[in-house]
């Protein structure tokens, strides 16, 4: 079959670039490296950036205050960090500690807000630190870290953070003692222009000289232009210009809007067994009620009783000893083992581990497990507590 169409165009075509290619392609791929060409999709390289493994820092400030400090971590670019990943107002960091040979790692809210993180450079965590009784860390990190220090931490992590989809407009928030820091980084947001929300803040403390971050909690509700109040509520003293008393559902009643609002709270366990029954009162649905994880679960008095903890390790096994009103995941942490962990509240799922054999306790309040974990075996140490000897499989490398 012949084609009809007018060829003279084509004819003008100079046939030389073709019948060169073979060659020029040849000495082009000569010339080239002898490695392999390596692309990176964007959202690969976006996803780096949000969520790095590890963030390697330097302490560039420290800031004291009553029983507590506020650290200013820079990225440490000597070891490779060049800037601090972004996060989401109120969300915390895992801080990598070794203390006396026990390997384990902390979280901790970045107080700050994150308009802080934007940029290539002079990017800044704040991380405000306080004494906790019982706690460890706290006391080794008030009484260790120093300025230029070096310090490993997580990516931001936890889903403690406004929704303009899951929250209402109004939050009220309900803090107690260092759970402020949360709070402070959503005030933060707020008065940069990042978040946009109304936030009333019932911040509880003892004394009015005991209030944590009093004066810059204030300067930041100042520059929220009224979408920022915050209210001092003293349970130990009476003084003009501040409630008297604890957090109550009246005392939410008194601040709260008229209509829709959510009631966000971060504090001691003992503060949220406390806000769990009062709040019945407001009447709000479940979904507008939020609460940050509360770190370390203790279950119940010091014991003497202790057991046999077989751990397996990549292959091998270790025994360690196991105390009984101690987290499985102290027991690892204390025999210098670096088992994966975030939270410590039982919630996150970083800490997910087999249960081989032996009974384990694990608190209503603490159990963040799917239902088939429950049925097919498996726990998180750091909210399971032995009843027995245990074998317990872990996995490092997740």
């Amino acid at each position: 079959m012949k084609y009809s169409y007018d060829r003279s165009e084509i004819k003008k075509i100079p046939l030389s670039g073709f019948l060169s290619m073979v060659p020029v392609r040849n000495r082009k791929i000569a010339a080239g490296a002898e490695t392999l060409p390596v692309s990176e999709y964007n959202a690969n390289r976006l996803a780096k950036s949000l969520h790095p493994a590890v963030q390697h820092v330097k302490i560039a400030k420290v800031e004291e205050h009553a029983e507590a400090k506020s650290f200013t971590l820079v990225p440490d670019t000597e070891r490779g960090t060049q800037k601090l990943a972004y996060f989401r107002a109120s969300q915390y960091v895992s801080v990598d500690l070794n203390i006396g040979g026990a390997t384990l790692s902390k979280p901790y809210t970045i107080r700050s807000g994150p308009g802080r993180a934007l940029g290539g450079t002079g990017t800044s965590y704040v991380l405000t630190i306080k004494l906790t009784r019982p706690g460890y860390a706290s006391k080794w990190i008030l009484g260790n870290w120093k300025a230029g220090d070096s310090v490993d931490i997580s990516g931001p992590l936890g889903d403690f953070y406004y929704d303009r989809i899951r929250d209402a407009r109004h939050v009220v928030a309900l803090a107690g003692g260092s759970g402020i820091t949360p709070f402070f980084s959503m005030a933060e947001a707020i008065a940069d222009g990042i978040e946009d929300f109304e936030l009333t803040i019932l911040y509880g403390s003892r004394t009015a000289e005991g209030i944590l971050l009093k004066d810059e909690l204030d300067a930041v509700a100042a520059r929220a232009g009224g979408r920022v109040k915050v209210v001092h509520v003293l349970s130990d003293e009476e003084r003009e210009g501040y409630e008297h008393g604890f957090l109550t559902a009246e005392l939410v009643k008194k601040y709260a809007p008229e209509g829709d609002y959510s009631v966000f709270m971060c504090g001691p366990q003992a503060m949220y067994d406390y806000e769990e029954e009062e709040l019945k009162a407001l009447g709000l649905p479940r979904r507008r009620i939020r609460r940050e994880l509360s770190g370390d679960y203790i279950a119940g008095e010091a014991s003497e009783r202790s057991y046999t903890l077989t751990l397996k390790l990549r292959g091998e096994e270790r025994q360690l000893e196991c105390r009984e009103h101690e987290s499985l995941e102290w027991a690892i942490e204390r025999a210098g083992i670096k088992a994966p962990t975030h939270c410590r509240s039982g919630e996150c799922g970083w800490c997910h581990a087999r249960l081989v054999s032996g009974e384990v306790y694990v608190p209503e309040a603490a159990d963040g497990r799917r239902a088939a974990d429950v049925k097919f075996g498996w726990i998180h140490p750091c909210a399971s507590f032995p009843r027995s000897d245990v074998v317990l499989e872990i996995y490092p490398g997740a």
